[in-house]
């Protein structure tokens, strides 16, 4: 049986060799705190920290920044993420990526080239060469990173990771994992166009996808998830987040293979409604010398079979993992506190105690100490997690077909059209570097 660990030490020499560096970033801030930019004026970039202090934003609507202004009056705004790491390279040691998925990888691999630390949100790219990619180059530069994966530091996905790993259902024999998001369309993309808004700079928001028109509030701000050319679907969305906790709590690997049974995809938006199965190598946490993990999401739901060995179909979550134990069944609603079935024989059981984690500060402070120590969803955890993510999603364009994944060279041996959509391809002038 081969454990995650052992797959990171032997399958990719190129990635997974390199000795871990630190950059020592915390001495060119003089005042100590590790000083930050955010491509994406929501989100991260309000985040807090007491040893921490916002430098940059970098937005492509430009009305975005007034929330973040009104916080940190001297921060500097760009509405072009290569002009703010061209001019404040300088004066940062840290970034985060809140972008569209279609940018993370490039963004977060330029950024990585200057040697600043990453907090990359998921999925940690758009497709499996970026990803690879990013953990790749971060491991050459001995930066800090992390994925925002926060449900993973949350005490209820570790309790779930404690429970499995305690044998508390004994060994793991599948697991089905759900989601009732809809972040799909089943119809093609209008053939219109709007005016584009003062403020927003259409053009660097498509990015490297191809150029199209603009469709007021088509792909901007919110439905862009839908899209196969900017987000990566419900999958893609809450895979990431989803996956982590079977993804540590069995210690996997790689996947060997992934066959989706959903419908498939249209040229311009992800379907819903998937249905989709790994099957990765067993570890001493599994019943078996490989393991189904099975994804759905929208009205697609596990077996009826399966949800009802908790018993309380009525109260079954809208997201959620079932391990399906030799010695019991564990749910874990998502973000919720795992249970133990049947209950009857779990009375009285005397659940783990956890500290408290935070996922942001972990980064920060990992960043601040540097050494030995790294975030907990650091690209080394998170990148394998995502290419497993991120292989399902290309899986729903083949229904049905059972596609083989070589992880150390990165390609499915035996589909030729899927191997090709390993990367994709980028607009000119926006080829990564």
């Amino acid at each position: 049986m081969q454990s995650r660990r052992h797959f990171i030490r032997q399958s990719a020499a190129t990635l997974f060799a390199a000795p871990w560096v630190t950059t020592g970033l915390r001495a060119a801030s003089p005042n100590g705190k590790l000083r930050h930019a955010a491509f994406g004026a929501a989100g991260m970039s309000m985040s807090n920290h007491p040893m921490w202090e916002l430098a940059a934003v970098c937005d492509v609507d430009t009305r975005n920044f007034k929330r973040a202004q009104e916080k940190w009056p001297n921060i500097k705004v760009y509405q072009d993420w290569r002009e703010l790491l061209e001019k404040e390279s300088a004066n940062i040691d840290s970034v985060n990526v809140s972008t569209p998925d279609h940018m993370h990888g490039s963004i977060g691999l330029a950024a990585i080239a200057k040697g600043k630390h990453v907090y990359g949100q998921k999925p940690l790219a758009h497709n499996l060469w970026e990803c690879r990619q990013m953990v790749e180059r971060a491991r050459e530069k001995g930066v800090m990173t992390q994925m925002g994966i926060q449900v993973s530091s949350d005490f209820t996905e570790r309790l779930a990771v404690e429970l499995i790993q305690l044998g508390a259902i004994g060994q793991v024999k599948e697991a089905h994992t759900f989601s009732n998001k809809k972040w799909g369309d089943m119809e093609t993309r209008p053939a219109t166009s709007d005016p584009i808004p003062e403020g927003f700079d259409w053009d660097k928001w498509l990015g490297v996808a191809s150029e199209r028109s603009f469709i007021k509030g088509y792909d901007h701000p919110g439905n862009w998830r839908k899209r196969r050319d900017f987000g990566t679907g419900t999958l893609g969305d809450m895979g990431c987040h989803m996956f982590s906790g079977w993804f540590r709590s069995l210690d996997l690997a790689a996947p060997i293979s992934v066959t989706s049974r959903g419908p498939a995809p249209n040229q311009d938006n992800w379907a819903i409604n998937a249905v989709v199965e790994y099957t990765f190598k067993g570890t001493k946490f599994t019943a078996g010398e490989s393991i189904k993990v099975t994804w759905t999401d929208g009205d697609a739901r596990p077996p009826a079979e399966v949800m009802a060995m908790i018993g309380e179909t009525a109260k079954f979550p809208g997201q959620g993992t079932i391990y399906l134990g030799t010695e019991g069944v564990l749910l874990h609603p998502h973000g919720s506190t795992p249970m133990l079935y049947p209950r009857d024989k779990f009375t009285g059981y005397k659940y783990p105690k956890l500290e408290k984690r935070d996922h942001w500060g972990d980064f920060i402070d990992c960043c601040l100490k540097g050494g030995s120590q790294k975030p907990t969803a650091n690209f080394d955890y998170a990148g394998p997690l995502t290419e497993a993510v991120l292989l399902g999603c290309l899986a729903s364009a083949f229904p049905n077909e059972n596609l083989i994944w070589d992880a150390p060279t990165l390609k499915i041996p035996n589909n030729a059209a899927a191997d090709k959509m390993v990367r994709r391809d980028y607009r000119k002038g926006w080829e990564l570097v």
